[in-house]
């Protein structure tokens, strides 16, 4: 199964309020999900991101893959930071030799 760290909508019309959660790749966006992560309030200024940081390194441990937008929350609140790709393999080095 995979699984991913993405935002799932909440809120009223023209006031959207996002909850950052731990779901399957198949469930639809505002479906069913494994773990809430934390949240974020893109009317704030400046936005209001709140993570609960163990949580989300425990499922990056784990094999949770963020999307490209959660992807930049982490970073901007540094935690991605110590999950960065791993080393390339003797023979993908080279490759590009």
């Amino acid at each position: 199964m995979a699984v991913k760290i993405r935002l799932t909508r909440m809120g009223d019309k023209k006031n959207p309020f996002y909850r950052i959660v731990v779901a399957d790749a198949r469930a639809p966006r505002d479906g069913k999900f494994i773990d809430i992560v934390g949240t974020y309030n893109p009317l704030k200024e400046p936005a209001e991101i709140k993570l609960d940081t163990d949580k989300v390194k425990d499922w990056l441990v784990k094999g949770a893959q963020p999307t490209d937008t959660v992807k930049a929350m982490l970073a901007k609140e540094g935690i991605i930071e110590s999950f960065k790709a791993p080393a390339k393999t003797k023979v993908e080095k080279k490759k590009k030799e």
